[in-house]
């Protein structure tokens, strides 16, 4: 498969204005940012891609990543 220049470009340009937006974030909203998505991973592998599953991972992912280094 060949990945097109324009998608190269296109995928550069999302990847750092989503890294920029984090610069403003404190340690928690980190912790929480990353316990949200590694939750949300997490629930969709255990439930086989299920919406609810990977939602309700996220949720608790996140409450984790808060409540991490309080």
């Amino acid at each position: 498969m060949k990945i097109s220049k324009i998608s190269v470009t296109a995928i550069t340009v999302c990847a750092l204005t989503i890294l920029s937006g984090c610069s403003g974030m404190s340690q928690r909203d980190k912790n929480t940012a990353v316990g949200a998505g590694v939750g949300a991973v997490g629930g969709a592998v255990l439930t086989g891609g299920s919406g609810i599953g990977t939602a309700g991972g996220a949720a608790v992912g996140g409450v984790i990543g808060n409540q991490v280094g309080k």
